[in-house]
């Protein structure tokens, strides 16, 4: 993850401008603006952590929106600890040393963001061991917050996920909805055929077997198998094998922790789970912050 990308920083200056870091009333009348503090982020659960790099990051921001307070500071973390490592409760996972104002200002937004960053890569890592030793990869979706979508995808990875379409631009994915409003999968795969762009794959959803037979007649280089059993989903895979066509399937709909793994054993390619940035709880961290006497 690149902390330092104008457009992540984006997101993390926003996140600072909407709580108003910067007028931080509470702490302008009652800390002395020259005191420094030392900050310690803790785990108060086990969990998969991610956003570290969002601590030095969103105090580098506040530095550049607020002149006063832009003194030296230092975060620091073992070196076995980064992105994507398993802690333990009440496991310290970083330090903050800083002029305390400004932690102050800060905390809850540094936490905000890196509890529901390690909320998802720990659900993702759940996942993501339950079909260990299958030949299945684990994909996230588009399912993420408005304007979080990076930092949500960069948690899935952190938590052993692989990432899907960032955006939609990025590859062709003809769903349930473009069939129905594009007239039926033979005139939509027509035209995606003749229309794409070299190196585009042609991913589209089938429900039913009927529309798989069609979608294969019709040059479909990729198949999203739509809320099928994983019995149904084997079916479809010998489907495909009948033709002598290698066409990459992935998995999709009603899948949770308790049958991920038999949709693994399916035979299937790929499995993707918009739960792991849909429906992630945000971990339990703290900010246990002292005053450094000199």
């Amino acid at each position: 993850m690149d902390w330092k990308s104008k457009r992540i920083e984006a997101v993390l200056e926003q996140a600072l401008i909407e709580d108003k870091v910067t007028s931080d009333a509470t702490t302008a009348i009652t800390i002395d603006p020259s005191l420094r503090a030392s900050a310690t982020v803790i785990a108060k659960q086990d969990c998969v952590i991610s956003g570290l790099g969002c601590i030095s990051s969103f105090l580098d921001i506040f530095a550049r929106l607020d002149k006063r307070n832009s003194g030296r500071y230092e975060v620091i973390s073992h070196p076995e600890m980064f992105d994507g490592v398993r802690v333990k409760k009440g496991q310290a996972v970083a330090v903050i040393r800083h002029n305390a104002r400004v932690i102050l200002a800060c905390e809850r937004v540094i936490l905000n963001l890196m509890q529901r960053m390690s909320g998802i890569a720990t659900l993702t890592r759940q996942y993501a061991d339950a079909i260990k030793g299958t030949n299945a990869t684990l994909l996230d979706t588009r399912k993420t917050v408005p304007g979080l979508r990076i930092l949500d995808k960069y948690a899935v990875s952190c938590g052993g996920g692989t990432n899907h379409r960032l955006d939609l631009s990025d590859g062709i994915l003809i769903k349930n909805n473009h069939i129905s409003l594009g007239g039926g999968i033979e005139k939509v795969l027509e035209r995606a055929c003749r229309l794409r762009k070299p190196g585009q794959t042609i991913d589209i959803e089938v429900r039913t077997f009927d529309e798989l037979k069609t979608a294969l007649e019709h040059g479909a280089e990729s198949l999203l198998l739509d809320n099928m059993t994983p019995a149904e989903i084997k079916k479809a895979i010998a489907i495909i094998k009948e033709t002598g066509k290698k066409i990459p399937t992935e998995a999709s709909g009603g899948i949770v922790l308790e049958n991920i793994r038999k949709y693994a054993l399916s035979g299937v390619d790929y499995i993707s789970v918009g739960a792991l940035t849909h429906s992630a709880i945000a971990v339990d961290l703290s900010m246990r912050i002292t005053a450094e006497i000199y």
